[in-house]
């Protein structure tokens, strides 16, 4: 009877500590963001190439994770992926057009140190107390963050975008930030 009760309270135990480190419930921040990264690269690898990365949060069942997601830049081919609740699921498989004479990977991205979801938390924080110090919103929420790669595939014109509530609701406060990190603008 002991050695069951044992076993029940290793399990126990063991699902309360992988719940707490759960990508749904990181805190919006450069730690929970790095955090996110990693579980993103355990599921595509480190060398994945990424046309869209979104971390939306939802306040009943917390972080959203969004990706469009290739091994193989090559294939034309993508991935549509979504994990929520700490399970990936492939929405749709997306077919890519590339302008004669360019690679695919030209208008994609990884993440790494020049791009990385630890830099967009960072500026989560950022915005959060720029929010606080400039419209007196104390506690703001995160609604939205996302990489904005363009179209054209010009890295250098990649930007973060956060996009913050009040605790309570109401008005969307979007930052736009350069890739170094750089405030552009806010807008609401």
């Amino acid at each position: 009877m002991k050695v069951v009760k044992f076993i029940a309270i290793i399990a126990v135990f063991t699902l309360l500590v992988s719940c707490g480190n759960s990508t749904s419930k990181q805190a919006a921040n450069k730690e929970g963001f790095a955090a996110i990264e990693k579980k993103v690269k355990s599921e595509f690898g480190n060398n994945a190439y990424y046309t869209d990365v979104t971390i939306t949060h939802n306040k009943s069942i917390g972080n959203i994770i969004g990706v469009t997601v290739t091994s193989a830049p090559e294939s034309l081919k993508m991935g549509q992926w979504n994990h929520m609740q700490d399970n990936w699921k492939q929405n749709s498989e997306i077919s890519l057009e590339v302008p004669q004479g360019n690679k695919a990977a030209d208008f994609m991205f990884q993440l790494n140190d020049d791009i990385s979801l630890s830099k967009l938390g960072e500026l989560v924080e950022k915005a959060s107390t720029k929010l606080t110090a400039e419209k007196s919103i104390e506690n703001p929420v995160l609604n939205m963050a996302y990489i904005k790669f363009p179209k054209n595939g010009d890295v250098t014109k990649t930007e973060y975008v956060v996009m913050l509530n009040p605790e309570n609701g109401g008005t969307t406060f979007t930052f736009r930030y350069k890739l170094n990190g750089d405030f552009i603008e806010m807008d609401y």
